[in-house]
């Protein structure tokens, strides 16, 4: 994945800013300077600045420039508590309504569903790829396709993932009606109903409803928004208990945002070799990254086949994309009849117009775009955060992704909170929805995936206000 041109002047900038050389307040160079110094574009130069407003460590004061902040972004507080791995039965309430679009009815400010917005998706280009395919394959796509996808689709999504390091085999690929569907095969090729498997928590309302629907047991493994997914604890509860598998989010973990180092994926795949853990890898998220090349997957550093890998194209373009895949690497036999039973075909025309996307620059140029915005909407939404909410209110800054994961005070009466959020017609997602366990209580998710309209601005506004 392409690296941004603005890092030769913004790691100047924040290594300075980090050793304390630019002091708060101190002016930054303009636009213009740093555009005549670096020999780089004023765009470029803007996206750069764009970034560094991102990580909270720049302002930007109207008709002035640039300055170091003198606001501290608050982060999430690290939480030790003394845990051990508990088995529990996947029983959970039906939240549905409180993590995707309600869209009739009352007009609400919707910060809730993990989709880019309207604003964002790119209508034009799906459009004009879509009419294209249309008109060159014409009754074509009426007929079924490959049951694991088409060859074409397949073998481009193999060379992006190479660029990153991620091998993947042709034999151990199949393409699915979008990533939840990979994920029901993944789990279902590896456990049967009763099974203990290990889970993130928090872990995504999802993902959380097909271990539900499957009757699996769960460990609520710790992600904590310092140090990610507690490997230690997932070490723990594999010495004592028969673990089928682990479901991780590595890249851009939702809803915390974190970020594991190769390092920590290394000795996650490790344990899992040790115990014989089937790994389950979401990379979902892992092309959103805000700065840098793009991650790493676990994928890429397993030789055994123990690592079944999906994603989807859902997040990147738009949600009506029901398009994804798994590499299912040693559990493909299984995983095929699993794919076979909940029908053979993935829609060819969603295959043949993502296989054209990926042909071309279009997808990247439209990726690289939309995640700066992203980049941006994450800074506006934590500086609002930080000027109307309590002042003990926490909140990491993810280094790519879609998610805020926020901590109110613990004072704070989540039951009124949510109230008024309906009441001025905002929506979070409650933290309580991330978990099995009930756990969370004082947190929710805010989703940064729309462009923040006055009126979205607003709401976060008047959400927070009542309780500062």
């Amino acid at each position: 994945m392409k690296v941004y041109k603005f890092e030769i002047f913004t790691a100047i900038i924040e290594k300075n800013i980090r050793q304390g050389v630019f002091a708060p307040g101190h002016k930054l160079p303009s636009v213009r300077e740093i555009k005549e110094q670096y020999q780089l574009s004023i765009s470029t130069v803007q996206n750069g600045y764009a970034y560094l407003l991102m990580r909270g460590l720049v302002e930007s004061i109207p008709k002035s420039g640039y300055y170091v902040t003198a606001k501290p972004i608050r982060p999430e507080r690290s939480e030790k508590v003394k845990r051990s791995p508990v088995v529990r039965d996947a029983v959970f309430k039906k939240h549905l309504e409180l993590t995707t679009s309600l869209k009739s009815g009352r007009k609400f400010s919707e910060f809730n569903v993990a989709a880019p917005g309207d604003l964002l998706i790119p209508h034009k280009l799906l459009l004009r790829t879509m009419q294209e395919v249309i008109r060159q394959q014409s009754a074509g796509l009426l007929r079924y396709y490959p049951s694991n996808g088409l060859t074409e689709l397949k073998n481009r999504i193999i060379q992006r993932a190479s660029a990153y390091q991620s091998i993947i085999d042709p034999d151990e690929l199949m393409i699915t009606d979008g990533a939840l569907q990979a994920l029901y095969i993944a789990l279902t090729s590896v456990c049967n109903a009763g099974d203990i498997i290990a889970v993130e928590s928090p872990c995504v309302f999802s993902v959380l409803e097909v271990i539900r629907v499957l009757r699996l047991k769960v460990i609520e493994i710790p992600v904590s928004v310092s140090q990610g997914f507690d490997i230690a604890f997932l070490r723990k509860a594999c010495q004592n208990n028969s673990v089928k598998a682990v479901i991780v989010t590595p890249n851009f973990h939702n809803p915390t945002g974190t970020l594991l180092s190769d390092e920590q994926k290394q000795e996650l795949l490790s344990v899992a070799l040790r115990y014989n853990v089937a790994v389950i890898e979401n990379d979902i998220y892992g092309d959103l990254n805000f700065r840098g090349e793009r991650p790493s997957t676990i994928k890429s550093f397993d030789e055994s086949g123990i690592v079944l890998s999906y994603s989807s194209y859902a997040k990147t373009l738009a949600p009506g994309i029901r398009l994804g895949w798994l590499a299912a690497g040693k559990f493909m036999q299984r995983a095929e009849q699993i794919k076979f039973a909940l029908g053979s075909t993935v829609s060819p025309l969603y295959q043949e117009t993502v296989n054209r996307l990926l042909s071309r620059s279009s997808y990247d140029r439209h990726v690289r775009s939309f995640r700066m915005q992203l980049a941006r909407n994450a800074y506006l939404a934590v500086s609002l955060l930080s000027d109307y909410f309590p002042d003990k209110t926490a909140v990491h800054v993810p280094p790519g992704g879609y998610n805020l994961w926020v901590r109110m005070p613990d004072d704070t009466d989540m039951q009124h909170f949510y109230a008024h959020c309906e009441k001025v017609g905002v929506r979070f997602t409650p933290g309580y929805t991330f978990s099995f366990s009930g756990t969370f209580s004082k947190h929710f998710r805010l989703v940064f995936a729309d462009k923040f309209s006055p009126e979205r601005i607003k709401a976060i506004r008047l959400a927070g206000l009542k309780f500062r």
